[in-house]
């Protein structure tokens, strides 16, 4: 049966850079007795994604069982400063999450020596790298993680990714010229340039965006095209083997857009990793029965590395 203790959500602020992330503080309502104070869980989204896009449905479930919650958006994205918009740079977001994290052990009434790290699809990478920087990270969750980057690529259309490169250099040249991005698509269509580009992704966006009572005119789906020349060249899951600390992969067997097998491979080298694995594709653990069995899986993790009470 779920605990149902309640918790307040407020809005706060932490600067990376030069800029302000906007983030979520969820806090349980539970009673600091003996010293006791809940640990905090710091969270962010995917590809080109904000934390509205049920970020929430998961911080509600954790700060439910006790634990605290920081959700946050990028810079560029979101509510979160940041020029231009929905520039997508793997450095600037790996920043963004030492930042939270750093925020994180400020935070009066929690347990700044229990941070835990979850990322989900390209967060799922910042993640892991996240835990292997900072080895005092309590325990981590990487939930259908983009591990590798080549892997990825592959699974983008040869023609497809001729035209995403053509953009990536008109881009390039933008950018040295001062002038505005060439933007692409996170989820395209048939047709379109984009970053991913496999059949379901436009429906399974489309489904997620509806879940959340967003239509896609809601939801900026561009991005400067440059960041396709970091993608190939990323590798998250090499750095499993140096993180010290328990951490969960949930990996989808159908996933389209982080491939399993790698994901896989790269799990089987964390020295206290755990996998779930799920019959499902990669945007289809975010709503209806497969959601609660992921995060019945997540909340089983967390239970037994970084319990609520600690005697």
């Amino acid at each position: 049966m779920t605990d149902q203790r309640a918790f307040t959500r407020r809005e706060v602020h932490f600067t990376s850079g030069t800029d302000r992330c906007h983030a979520w503080l969820y806090r349980p309502d539970i009673p600091e007795q003996g010293g006791r104070q809940p640990p905090v869980i710091v969270m962010a989204h995917g590809l080109g994604a904000i934390k509205i896009l049920r970020l929430d449905a998961f911080a509600e479930r954790f700060a439910t069982a006790g634990y605290a919650c920081l959700v946050f958006d990028y810079r560029h994205f979101g509510d979160s400063e940041g020029q231009p918009r929905e520039l997508l740079s793997i450095r600037r977001q790996r920043d963004d999450w030492r930042a939270a994290v750093t925020y994180a052990r400020t935070l009066p009434g929690v347990d700044r020596h229990r941070i835990v790290a979850w990322g989900t699809s390209f967060a799922g990478g910042h993640a892991i790298t996240t835990a292997a920087d900072m080895p005092d990270i309590a325990a981590a969750i990487a939930q259908c993680p983009f591990t590798d980057g080549l892997a990825s690529t592959g699974r983008i259309p040869p023609r497809a990714l001729a035209a995403l490169l053509v953009a990536v250099a008109r881009d390039q040249l933008a950018h040295l010229r001062h002038r505005a991005p060439v933007r692409v698509k996170v989820a395209a269509r048939p047709g379109e340039v984009g970053l991913m580009s496999a059949d379901d992704i436009v429906e399974d966006t489309l489904a997620l965006l509806a879940a959340c009572g967003l239509t896609e005119q809601d939801y900026p789906n561009d991005v400067p095209a440059r960041v396709a020349l970091t993608i190939p060249f990323d590798r998250p899951g090499g750095r499993t083997r140096d993180v010290s600390c328990p951490i969960l992969f949930c990996v989808c067997e159908h996933d389209s857009v982080a491939p399993p097998k790698a994901t896989l491979r790269h799990a089987a080298r964390a020295p206290r990793g755990e996998v779930r694995t799920y019959d499902a594709g990669h945007f289809d653990i975010y709503t209806g029965d497969l959601f609660e069995h992921v995060i019945g899986d997540q909340l089983d993790f967390l239970t037994r590395h970084v319990p609520i009470e600690m005697h």
